[in-house]
């Protein structure tokens, strides 16, 4: 009987989502790619799940947006995309990405957590290309359905964390280039995100400033220098880059902090509105530095440049 009346009931999940005929509440989960993902390849590769003091994810499969929606009566309009960290070897999925949504829906944000393919994956043809396609897709997802979230399609930001803000900052600057063929009408919406959020964010591939393991894990060991310099994100900025927020510490042994100061400084040059703390200490991958001293307020001052945009 059971059977009989879910098969009654269902309606596909490509009509809910492109016909825009549900709202989603927190914690939905939405496929990225509804039927054929590009640059996929069949292979016996099963997504792992490591719930330790950090929940990482690795190997992923089928790359989604877990959706965390403010009340109603919070909402500021804004959303931001979250691209969480780890190398382009998996994904520190709570510590980069669901705490930092959590956080984002107390200032009334919506937020959508970014679980995107990882270049060496067994199941991506060529591996560079992966986690851009599921941004650009992504991002195209939240803005056609701005109006069922309750959200402003001229307000969804993009923040990532270390490899995170790599794709994020790769989104921001990549966004005109067409990293797939046309699915749907989807994708004929921009993926330009309107504002970044950067925290000790890997941004370019170049020697003596890029983090190796990114580097190698995203471009593999002897990458051609056409290729390296397209990941190099300081080399792309222009004067239609979007208002950017940059946070990094000075005693990062992982993500050198020139790599903030890089983007930052071609921001400038641009005359691209755009802010950049940098703390002295903090190390690598502090995420809310929640007991890091005047660290943690790294979010304070977020929340205070978001107020700012128009």
């Amino acid at each position: 009987m059971y059977n009989i009346l879910r098969n009654i009931f269902y309606v596909p999940l490509s009509i809910l989502l492109f016909l825009n005929s549900t709202i989603c509440s927190s914690q939905d989960t939405l496929p990225i790619w509804q039927d054929l993902i590009p640059n996929y390849l069949i292979s016996d590769e099963v997504e792992t799940r490591e719930k330790g003091n950090i929940f990482w994810i690795r190997k992923v499969q089928k790359p989604s947006l877990e959706i965390y929606l403010p009340s109603k009566q919070n909402a500021s309009g804004r959303a931001i995309m979250i691209c969480p960290g780890g190398g382009y070897g998996g994904l520190a999925y709570d510590w980069e990405g669901t705490d930092i949504a959590k956080w984002l829906n107390s200032k009334g944000i919506a937020a959508f957590v970014l679980k995107y393919r990882l270049p060496k994956s067994k199941s991506v043809n060529v591996g560079y290309k992966a986690p851009l396609q599921d941004a650009q897709r992504a991002m195209r997802i939240i803005r056609s359905n701005a109006e069922k979230w309750n959200i402003n399609r001229d307000q969804i930001g993009v923040m990532g964390f270390s490899a995170g803000g790599h794709l994020a900052a790769t989104l921001g600057t990549h966004y005109r280039n067409k990293e797939y063929k046309k699915v749907d009408v989807l994708d004929t919406v921009s993926a330009k995100p309107n504002f970044m959020v950067l925290v000790y964010p890997v941004i370019s591939m170049k020697e003596n400033i890029t983090h190796q393991g990114s580097k190698d894990n995203l471009l593999g060991d002897s990458p051609k220098p056409e290729l390296v310099d397209y990941f190099s994100n300081e080399l792309y900025v222009d004067k239609d880059t979007s208002p950017t927020f940059i946070v990094h510490a000075s005693d990062d042994k992982a993500v050198s902090v020139l790599n903030s100061i890089s983007f930052y400084t071609a921001l400038i040059e641009k005359k691209v509105y755009t802010e950049m703390h940098i703390y002295p200490k903090g190390g690598h991958g502090f995420g809310l530095a929640i007991g890091k001293g005047y660290l943690q307020n790294w979010t304070t001052r977020l929340d205070e440049w978001l107020t700012s945009l128009k």
